[in-house]
């Protein structure tokens, strides 16, 4: 990813709207051509701000696409989720049978912990990314993942962003942590960065934590992932006591399933060792 110039409100226009060669969706032009159509929208809502956000006409394959993953993903959650995420899984109420609009979704997330979705292109430079979550914003995708695997998408879409990250951001411990996080991508060198990013991925993406004696998620990848979420459940699944100092250091390839999980002890414990590690930076 490479950024090239930045507009009103820091968002870069370097987004990755075309698809890496390994997607499902790579060989698919009629996929291909639709992705670019929702990325549009998204390009001129950031080029020209409009109040509501823009809308998405998605076709009944997309709804099913929706439907097919929410059918799965709803007991895999019931069974693994944390409870921050069940309680605002609740809260949010999103619709079983169809993609609910980006604006309603972001309307009903602010009234909790103030946190709002901003529609993008696609994938975003990390610094521009992260430093959104200081400020409450979460940029978001609006297009769907392709139907040939609907279980599994090496890029966030909205399954993954409504799915798994939404319902996170009702809990004020986790925002706390977001904004650590984006503090922390605010305030660091090009170097700290990187460890800032697999910081993120392996807390926020790709998270566990112990509760009541139990393992449970709290990641977006992987309560935004029927396979994902499968895998690190799975007997045999590599899961390791938050080591931070381990993690900053341990490389990561979004383009392939996660094999590495580490589970937190809570969230404020979570809390204050990212404080600690954000504060030595700069």
């Amino acid at each position: 990813m490479v950024t090239s110039n930045e507009l009103p409100g820091g968002i870069s226009s370097n987004t990755l709207a075309f698809l890496d060669l390994d997607h499902p969706g790579a060989k698919d032009p009629e996929y291909r051509d639709r992705r670019v159509q929702i990325a549009n929208l998204a390009r001129v809502f950031r080029e020209q701000p409009a109040d509501p956000f823009p809308i998405v006409s998605y076709t009944e394959q997309e709804h099913q696409v929706w439907r097919q993953c929410f059918a799965a993903l709803w007991p895999l959650q019931e069974k693994h989720a944390c409870n921050a995420y069940l309680e605002g899984r609740q809260r949010l109420a999103l619709p079983e049978d169809h993609i609910p609009q980006l604006a309603d979704v972001s309307g009903r997330l602010a009234s909790y912990e103030g946190f709002r979705l901003r529609p993008v292109e696609g994938l975003v430079v990390p610094r521009i990314f992260l430093q959104q979550l200081e400020r409450r914003i979460m940029l978001s995708t609006q297009y769907i993942r392709h139907p040939s695997r609907p279980f599994f998408t090496p890029e966030p879409d909205i399954v993954h962003e409504l799915l798994g990250h939404a319902a996170m951001f009702t809990h004020a411990p986790f925002v706390a942590l977001s904004r650590l996080i984006g503090r922390g991508a605010r305030l660091s060198s090009d170097g700290q960065l990187e460890q800032i990013g697999r910081l993120y991925w392996f807390t926020v993406e790709f998270g566990l934590i112990q509760e009541e004696g139990e393992t449970r998620a709290f990641g977006a990848g992987l309560l935004g992932g029927v396979e994902d979420l499968t895998r690190a459940f799975a007997s045999g699944a590599d899961v390791r006591p938050f080591d931070l100092e381990e993690i900053v250091a341990m490389d990561y390839d979004f383009n392939h399933p996660q094999p590495i999980y580490f589970v937190i002890p809570s969230f404020d414990e979570l809390c204050a060792a990212v404080e600690t590690f954000v504060s030595s930076l700069g």
